[in-house]
């Protein structure tokens, strides 16, 4: 039984390398693809191969997410069919969030060139596609990681549970200050809230479900706000003539 148990858990280790290692060839693609677009837009946004490699660092954590007490990196779904409805939804919900009040409520100048924000499309695919592979490795999987191993392993896991929410609170809070917006009151307010909130929310999915599902909240955020977004600007500017 215990051979059996020790299969298993190599195969499901096995599963969570070839994941991550099919997210870094998707970032590896981006960066040919984007040298290829880069000369038609020479302000482009490319990924260089030193940051392509410097997303492997993380690759040895695939095999420890059980001593750190979280799910494995990529699970069998076999028996749940639907099971990435949950994490999308919530990040399509936070992206249209964001849509709605910066685009449509906040006073603004009409667009008359791509926002920084935004990319080229279907680059953009590719690079926020990228960016959100780089942004929970180094947001959630390494912090909560290696913070869940010392956790585990501090006085034989006593503090373990409390442990998870001090880095999920520290974790949630990472992005909306270093991205402190400006505006008006209610505008900073929301921005911090809901950033907080949906970072948090990442924290409690990577630890319920495992890596795979906190990234996929943040695909489905970048999926309306970034790439949506974007490719909507640039065919108003298209319709436009700009």
């Amino acid at each position: 039984m215990a051979v059996l148990r020790k299969r298993s858990m190599n195969r499901t280790i096995q599963k969570g390398i070839l994941f991550y290692l099919l997210l870094v060839l998707f970032t590896l693609i981006g960066v040919g693809y984007g040298a290829q677009v880069q000369q038609v837009y020479p302000d482009l946004r490319v990924w260089s191969i030193t940051t392509v490699g410097i997303m492997l660092i993380a690759l040895p954590l695939v095999a420890l997410q059980a001593q750190a007490g979280l799910p494995p990196i990529w699970p069998d779904h076999s028996k749940q069919p639907f099971y990435f409805l949950a994490p999308v939804t919530i990040g399509l919900v936070f992206g249209l969030l964001d849509y709605i009040i910066i685009e449509c409520i906040l006073t603004q100048q009409p667009h008359t060139s791509l926002p920084p924000y935004t990319q080229p499309f279907p680059y953009s695919i590719f690079l926020y596609g990228s960016g959100a592979f780089e942004i929970e490795v180094f947001y959630r999987l390494l912090p909560i990681t290696l913070g869940g191993l010392f956790f585990q392993y501090y006085k034989k896991g006593a503090y373990g549970e409390p442990g998870f929410w001090v880095l999920a609170l520290l974790t949630a809070l990472r992005e909306p200050l270093e991205q402190w917006p400006t505006g008006p009151t209610w505008f900073v307010t929301y921005a911090l809230l809901t950033g907080f909130g949906m970072n948090f929310l990442q924290a409690i999915y990577l630890k319920r479900f495992g890596f795979w599902s906190t990234l996929l909240i943040r695909l489905g955020h970048y999926l309306v706000w970034h790439i949506g977004n974007g490719l909507l600007i640039e065919m108003a500017l298209q319709n436009s003539g700009k």
